[in-house]
């Protein structure tokens, strides 16, 4: 039987940008992380290009706040990466 974090992770979507270079990259985060971050944001605003940002805190990254891009849907993952220069 899925957890319920799995469960969380499969209402969400990916883009293959994020799939194939953001976790390349950054291959320390985990998408559960972006979807706690879009369920429990600090600060959502929007992007230009229809896309929005999210900021969340992350314990497990040592408190870091983790910016989120999505697609204009909100619920497609487009970019995720610690955000150092987040001010509340």
């Amino acid at each position: 039987m899925p957890t319920p974090c799995y469960n969380a992770v499969m209402e969400y979507k990916f883009t293959e940008y994020f799939e194939k270079e953001v976790l390349r990259k950054r291959p320390y985060l985990k998408k559960e992380w972006c979807v706690r971050v879009l369920q429990n944001p600090l600060r959502v605003e929007p992007q230009e290009g229809n896309r929005f940002r999210f900021w969340g805190v992350i314990d497990e990254l040592g408190g870091s706040i983790l910016r989120v891009i999505t697609l204009e849907d909100k619920v497609t993952i487009h970019n995720a990466f610690p955000d150092r220069r987040f001010k509340l």
